[in-house]
């Protein structure tokens, strides 16, 4: 991975993290998630729920994952973060 990359990744993975609560952090959280699903890092059914939970700034996205029981893979790379 280059240097732009990791720093691309870098502020991808801070989006995706955006605190809850805040304006427009949904959406953020969205826009990020989508970075890593083009990347192949997340799976559709993960997207989903990012993409649903857009609109509320304050919905944690991942409770969500885990009730569904889709990305697995994404939920041990955040939480091992």
């Amino acid at each position: 991975m280059t240097d732009r990359n990791e720093t691309e990744a870098a502020e991808q993975w801070a989006l995706v993290n955006t605190p809850l609560g805040q304006p427009w952090s949904g959406r953020a959280r969205y826009a990020a998630a989508m970075y890593f699903y083009k990347h192949g890092e997340m799976n559709a059914e993960t997207l989903e729920v990012y993409r649903i939970c857009s609109r509320l700034d304050a919905e944690d996205p991942l409770p969500i994952i885990r009730d569904r029981g889709v990305g697995k893979a994404w939920l041990k790379r955040v939480d091992c973060k």
